[in-house]
């Protein structure tokens, strides 16, 4: 039995991590709040100590590069709702930073598509540093287990996705 459950929504971001940790179990939970919400059910009983979501994100300012990582500090709506709090997020920050990557700390917020635009702007305004569109969908996944959450920067809101479906 593996210590770690990794989760990725697309198949691209589940074959990265099984390549970075192939001794984690890694579930491809496919990309949505819907399917992120089906894969938190049944993995909540998973037996791993920890949890840890991984893949892309959207910055929502430019002060992010393509290339940079966010470690989520907690997990929000929208709406502005806090959906769950992820405490080791300096730890694993500073982990990167050890391995010469940039990584930032800071809120991420989980949407039903991506954003550009005026909602792009209006997410960073309530403090966000990226959008994703899984994560706080499969917060409930954690079940009380250390949970963490780190996102890849793909576009930023000077140079944002052509198609963000292309990834």
């Amino acid at each position: 039995m593996s210590e770690l459950l990794l989760l990725g929504a697309m198949g691209i971001e589940a074959r990265a991590l099984r390549a970075g940790a192939p001794s984690a179990r890694v579930v491809r939970t496919g990309m949505g709040p819907r399917r992120a919400r089906r894969a938190a059910a049944s993995l909540a009983a998973a037996p791993e100590a920890g949890v840890a979501v991984a893949g892309f994100a959207g910055a929502l300012s430019d002060r992010l590069a393509p290339g940079e990582i966010v470690v989520a500090s907690e997990l929000r709506m929208p709406d502005g709702r806090l959906v769950a709090r992820c405490p080791g997020a300096r730890v694993i920050a500073g982990m990167l930073r050890r391995r010469g990557l940039r990584a930032h700390v800071g809120p991420i917020v989980s949407v039903a598509h991506p954003v550009s635009g005026r909602r792009r702007t209006a997410l960073a305004e309530g403090g966000a540093l990226a959008a994703d569109m899984e994560s706080a969908w499969l917060a409930p996944a954690a079940a009380g287990r250390p949970f963490v959450v780190l996102r890849v920067v793909t576009d930023t809101p000077s140079g944002e996705l052509w198609n963000p479906f292309a990834l």
